[in-house]
């Protein structure tokens, strides 16, 4: 049967779908790309760094040549092979779970959602390895069915072959839906090729979705689930040319990150500014901070209430004012408190410990803190901590934004300790701080408010100045959802007590 047999999508009627079942095909239908390289090489850089990342670049052409000229599936088989070989089955499915649904979820095709949203039932049927696609179909999507190709494991690691029948295309995919359906015939097909036609053809009703890169991609706020956290290095979908170019900036960019943090600790806080600028950070303020504390009046400090982007939240905040701004913190590396220019103070998470520590460092001057005790990439701000609220009146809302183009600067699955090298390895990383109005007196707990009141207004004021939408989400949500734990890790009593990790 040829393509031409089968209308295009927008044909394809979204009235009356609602006990329907839709079968659609993954790259190109579901998504506007038509190419799985971008997800292979996200998983290749988050579970084997630049060298893995590497390794599939190399072997990229080869897949290429034969997925175009000897078969579709020989080509699949070598990206998974390049990606999975040697890799814990728990990492693949980590990265798939944190780090893929970001990604897809930018790149859904309308018409094909249109489609699809419009169905009960849903069913993805793709070439690409289950694992890869499952958790974004299922938790981000609402699909019951994700029938895909199943990669071969041995001890708990993917070998880099895949399971019998192979590689999902062509008739593959329509012996897959035979057996997932029996004799229920899905109502409606949705493919891009001409290997989508077996399985279309099984179908009451099949539609083709023609390639058209200057589609745009479904807004994200029209998705039935919205991404607030996710995780992994990578900034922009690694494309073979955006691949590339990263591992070539990589050894760039770590030498440059260096300098940039030796001239952000070796110098005195009021030229970091302008060392920064000459390096190529940005840092970009607006409002009137307020003078520091006089010891000699008894003026007890301000304490500074930052939204949380990154770590280097509080250094930002020194190097907008000019001066160092000692900082409590959930727990960094030891490697970032060593090379931070600041003092950092460690809470640790006893209340009545914890609040007598901040008062005593309010006694001596400035202090800033962020109550999210997390990090959120997204435009939300999670849940603010009330404990700040009780211990002084003298609260200013600082609105930190920051923005990069190739690494993010933080995690939640890898090692924090290289969060600031990430952030400075960026080619022009930037830092927007914004100085609120200072809590009005008959806001704060000294008038009879609640703890929890000044946190959320304070949280309802850092959002609306900058766009946010507000939640209830927790540092324990973020790492149950990226992680897979609440963010706490029991370290050897011999060597580090009650650590836990996660910023």
């Amino acid at each position: 049967m040829a393509v031409t047999a089968f209308p295009t999508v927008d044909k394809c009627s979204s009235n009356g779908r609602e006990n329907h079942t839709v079968v659609a095909d993954m790259d190109g239908t579901l998504l506007i790309g038509r190419s799985s390289f971008p997800y292979f090489a996200l998983i290749a850089f988050e579970v084997g760094g630049i060298l893995r990342l590497l390794f599939l670049i190399l072997v990229s052409p080869l897949a290429g040549l034969l997925y175009y000229f000897v078969s579709e599936s020989a080509g699949i088989q070598v990206l998974i092979f390049a990606t999975f070989a040697g890799v814990r089955v728990s990492e693949i499915e980590s990265v798939a779970r944190a780090v893929l649904p970001k990604f897809y979820s930018s790149d859904i095709h309308p018409e094909s959602w249109r489609v699809l949203s419009a169905c009960e039932k849903r069913c993805i049927l793709t070439a690409n390895p289950r694992i890869m696609v499952e958790a974004f179909c299922k938790d981000f999507l609402g699909f019951e069915t994700v029938l895909g190709t199943e990669i071969a494991t041995y001890k708990g690691k993917a070998t880099g072959f895949v399971c019998p029948p192979g590689v999902l295309v062509a008739e593959k995919k329509a012996a897959a839906l035979k057996k997932a359906f029996g004799g229920v015939q899905p109502e409606i097909g949705l493919g891009d090729r001409h290997t989508d036609i077996p399985f279309m053809s099984l179908c009451k009703e099949g539609f083709m979705v023609r390639a058209n890169p200057k589609v745009e991609a479904v807004s994200r706020d029209k998705l039935p689930k919205p991404i607030v956290f996710h995780d992994g290095r990578l900034v922009q979908k690694p494309t073979p040319l955006m691949a590339l170019l990263t591992i070539l900036w990589l050894p760039i960019g770590f030498l440059l990150a260096c300098l940039r943090i030796a001239a952000g600790s070796l110098l005195p806080m009021p030229l970091v500014y302008y060392a920064f600028w000459a390096l190529g950070v940005r840092v970009t303020i607006k409002g009137t901070p307020p003078p520091p504390a006089k010891k000699s009046t008894g003026q007890s400090g301000v304490l500074f209430i930052c939204s949380h982007r990154t770590l280097l939240d509080p250094i930002f905040l020194s190097t907008a004012l000019g001066r160092p701004i000692p900082a409590v913190t959930y727990s960094v590396s030891r490697l970032s408190e060593i090379i931070s220019p600041i003092k950092t103070v460690r809470l640790n998470r006893d209340r009545a410990k914890d609040a007598d520590m901040i008062k005593k460092l309010l006694e001596e001057g400035d202090l800033a803190i962020c109550p999210e005790g997390t990090t959120c990439r997204e435009p939300f701000l999670l849940r603010f901590s009330a404990l700040f609220a009780e211990l002084t009146d003298e609260l200013v809302p600082v609105a930190m934004v920051n923005k990069m183009s190739m690494f993010h600067g933080t995690t939640a699955r890898g090692w924090k300790g290289m969060d600031p090298f990430y952030f400075f390895m960026n080619p022009i990383p930037e830092y927007e701080v914004t100085f609120l109005n200072k809590l009005p007196a008959e806001l704060t707990c000294g008038a009879g408010k609640s703890s929890h009141e000044v946190a959320n207004y304070i949280q309802r004021v850092i959002a609306a100045s900058l766009s946010y939408d507000i939640t209830s989400f927790t540092r324990k949500d973020k790492y149950r959802a990226l992680a897979g734990n609440d963010g706490s890790v029991l370290e050897k009593p011999v060597l580090q007590p009650n650590k836990v990790m996660g910023c």
